[in-house]
């Protein structure tokens, strides 16, 4: 893999950290070695996964000489508030469409994202119910304001496509390096599945690098068959975009999906122990909505013998902690 030749913007600084949570796997019988990869820590407001996609995203815009982001998620998206910080970084318009995945949850005076989106300065934001078609909706969005002038680009939900997945392509090549570099030996890693994009293009780099480090998605929403078909299937286009050499078989893509509760974005549990849980014990904090379910899967997934003992594992912080504002109600006892 060549990853040089793709435009983008170096957003990407340096390396995040890869961190042991030494305390954390001792809550959890001390059985497995738990690491971090701190994606929650890249730049961009508040930070998080997609700063990585959104790198390769822009620069395609860019070059494409646009001066207007459209991008969509749901009420309370973390790829929605990183998106606008970049364009407002680049001096472009940003417009969102929120989709109202759960009933009456979209609030406009909500803290959390919904409060940065504004803080920020977002040019519009249009909500629409669940299940509406999100590319045609942003599609009405570019074309009025192409209308008026404009020069729009559409960037997918997550920035999930093979564009966006480069990024994390380029993410599993900084963890093989840094885990080189510090001597250490993963034997399993575990990533948040939501959108595709950041767990495709994990697969994708392991497998064109020749890791042989077995990837897990936690899914936030869908069924283990429907996200493990999506999780291929752009792995797939990403593999062909990046040149990897025999594409992805389906058995490089697992997923889990007994961690998603009621739906996407609705409180668990097992979430709410597993945020409790790694800020009482390491200080991290993690998001409702995505690293809070995966890591409660992975807390599961060690508590019922899944790994081998002695096993190090490591899990990709997404970041997302801002909507934990939105959620103050399901934190207090």
């Amino acid at each position: 893999m060549n990853l040089a030749k793709f435009p983008r913007r170096g957003y990407v600084k340096s390396p995040t950290p890869i961190e042991a949570v030494p305390a954390f796997s001792r809550a959890l019988g001390g059985k497995v070695n738990i690491f971090i990869k701190r994606d929650d820590l890249l730049p961009g407001c508040a930070g998080g996964n997609k700063t990585r996609k959104l790198d390769f995203c822009i620069a395609d815009a860019l070059e494409k000489g646009a001066d207007t982001i459209i991008t969509c998620g749901a009420v309370q998206s973390n790829h929605c508030r990183l998106t606008l910080s970049w364009a407002v970084k680049e001096s472009m318009d940003c417009h969102l469409v929120l989709e109202e995945r759960v009933k009456g949850s979209y609030k406009p005076d909500a803290s959390g994202n919904n409060f940065l989106f504004h803080l920020m300065g977002v040019k519009s934001i249009t909500v629409v119910p669940a299940g509406s078609d999100m590319m045609g909706e942003m599609q009405k969005v570019a074309d009025n304001l192409a209308a008026k002038g404009k020069k729009p680009y559409v960037v997918p939900g997550g920035a999930s496509n093979t564009i966006g997945a480069t990024g994390y392509v380029a993410c599993a090549q900084e963890i093989l390096q840094q885990l080189f570099e510090m001597g250490l030996k993963i034997d399993h890693m575990v990533v948040p599945s939501g959108s595709a994009g950041t767990h495709a293009g994990i697969v994708v780099g392991m497998v064109g690098c020749n890791a042989d480090i077995p990837v897990s998605g936690v899914n936030v929403s869908r069924t283990k068959e429907v996200q493990e078909g999506i999780v291929h299937k752009l792995a797939e286009a990403t593999a062909e975009l990046v040149g990897v050499r025999g594409g992805i078989s389906a058995e490089a893509v697992t997923c889990f999906d007994g961690y998603v509760g009621p739906g996407y974005s609705l409180p668990t549990e097992s979430m709410v122990e597993a945020v409790k849980l790694l800020a009482s014990t390491e200080g991290i904090l993690l998001d409702p909505v995505y690293s809070g379910k995966a890591m409660a899967g992975l807390i599961d997934l060690v508590r019922s013998g899944y790994f081998p003992d002695g096993s190090n594992l490591l899990f990709l912080h997404t970041g997302g902690s801002p909507a934990l504002y939105a959620y103050l109600d399901t934190f207090r006892d």
